[in-house]
């Protein structure tokens, strides 16, 4: 029900806001103002979006946890659509997640209502009881008795 509220509020305020602006300024600085817009939200995006990747190439190398670097990646992703959407609410939303401050605000909000338990390499292989289990896989040659030396010695 949330997800068609917003779908049905989003485009009636950005008609009325292209309302309100257009009859402030006219329709050709309207016009001019979303396409601005949009090549400037562009040109932030592909710039913080290279700045995480390199983020979240540094935490993979260094072993660390790539969340937050992802968060923000998709968040950019997210705020691109907005920018490249024609629209004065959209744009508004778009340019507040290419602030790092805003998004690690969003990111820390989520991240209180999640619980997360990291899995441990170690746990990987301790059974139910802590035994170790091996994974492995094999192929019965027989039971047939060695008729010699095998010929990997010599006397």
């Amino acid at each position: 029900m949330r997800l068609f509220l917003l779908f049905l509020i989003v485009p009636l305020v950005e008609i009325a806001l292209f309302i309100q602006v257009g009859g402030l300024i006219g329709l050709l600085p309207t016009l001019l103002i979303v396409i601005i817009t949009a090549v400037v939200g562009t040109i932030l995006v592909r710039s913080q979006g290279f700045g995480v990747l390199n983020q979240l190439r540094g935490s993979l190398n260094e072993f660390k946890d790539p969340t937050e670097p992802l968060v923000h990646g998709a968040m950019i992703l997210f705020s691109g659509a907005l920018l490249l959407t024609p629209g004065f609410f959209t744009d508004a939303v778009g340019f507040a997640l290419l602030v790092p401050g805003i998004r690690t605000a969003i990111f820390q909000a989520v991240r209180s209502r999640i619980n997360i338990q990291p899995l441990h390499p170690a746990d990987r292989h301790n059974g139910p009881q802590g035994e170790t289990i091996i994974d492995a896989e094999y192929e019965d040659l027989g039971t047939s008795e060695p008729k010699g030396p095998s010929g990997w010695t010599r006397h």
